[in-house]
């Protein structure tokens, strides 16, 4: 039996979750099960959604090594848990977002530009591949897509040359993607963080519609959630955590003072959450030191009220 997953702030997550026999919990984001197994250990019982076809596998193992009636998968989006869940049913849901370290390591995903593979970034198995995206989209839309999900500079700059570059050859692979951009921007120039990071990022944010579907999610989970029903959503980058950050103020009734990107969000609806605690909580150094990935999670979390869930028009 290979070692378990250890996701990022497990212990925090349990902490927060509260898992216990007689409670009915959701990971909204199964992968290798690894918080799964946590609040299964603990008494719960999971039910565990992932719309990437090799989290079947890793559910299979899983099975194995923790016989149990307390377990299935259902192979949707998040999404989508209130429509296999009900409303006002379950304990407790749990998120990770963003790609996991297993669809990284694996080369054919196309997910990382540290290795070569085919240029896909699917976290289900139908829709467009990045290879689509780069290939076809307009330039405009590339450098959109760059600078608003990747918050890449140069992204004007990258949309031009690979709208240069693939009327002679389309791109395919994902160390040639890479190096290309790499070689447009210059070079590394002692850069600590790859000159591909942040496109990477936003073109794999684009072609899964993940910011869409993290809202879709949290508003799923407030559906399925009962009375002292708890979110948890660890996040991973500024993107995310923005959007569960204000989703968190807007639900327990603290809106937005607003800017002059985004006005104030005004509403009459009852706070339908009430925040576990303020802020985000990030890591302990023991974490870090045994797990680097950990350095940018935070985990938001809040306990649902009695009151309506809110609607579209809300």
């Amino acid at each position: 039996m290979s070692a378990p997953h250890i996701p990022v702030l497990l212990d925090e997550v349990v902490e927060a979750m509260q898992p216990r026999a007689g409670k009915i919990l959701v990971d909204g984001t199964f992968g290798a099960g690894g918080y799964t197994r946590a609040l299964l250990s603990a008494g719960a019982s999971i039910i565990a959604f992932d719309r990437d076809p090799s989290a079947a596998q890793f559910a299979a193992q899983f099975s194995r090594d923790l016989p149990t009636d307390r377990f299935r998968l259902v192979e949707r989006r998040f999404s989508e848990l209130d429509e296999e869940t009900g409303e006002g049913c379950i304990d407790g849901v749990v998120l990770d977002i963003g790609v996991s370290s297993m669809q990284l390591d694996q080369a054919e995903r196309g997910f990382s530009f540290m290795r070569d593979g085919p240029l896909d970034m699917r976290m289900a198995a139908d829709g467009p591949t990045a290879a689509d995206l780069v290939n076809e989209a307009e330039p405009a839309e590339i450098a959109r897509i760059l600078y608003v999900y990747g918050e890449e500079r140069e992204s004007r700059r990258i949309a031009r040359a690979i709208a240069r570059r693939r009327d002679e050859q389309p791109f395919t692979r994902t160390l040639e993607l890479a190096e290309f951009i790499e070689k447009t921007l210059g070079g590394r120039r002692g850069a600590k963080v790859h000159p591909a990071t942040r496109s990477f990022q936003a073109i794999r944010i684009a072609v899964n519609e993940e910011l869409a579907e993290l809202e879709a999610g949290l508003a799923a989970a407030e559906r399925a959630l009962k009375t002292g029903g708890r979110l948890c959503v660890v996040t991973f980058h500024s993107l995310e955590d923005r959007i569960v950050k204000t989703f968190f103020a807007v639900r327990a009734g603290r809106t937005p003072a607003g800017s002059r990107h985004a006005p104030p969000v005004e509403t009459t609806a009852a706070p339908s959450f009430q925040l576990l605690f303020n802020g985000a909580q990030g890591a302990s150094a023991a974490e870090l030191a045994a797990n680097p990935r950990a350095r940018s999670a935070k985990l938001r979390a809040a306990v649902r009220t009695d009151a309506a869930a809110w609607r579209a028009a809300a």
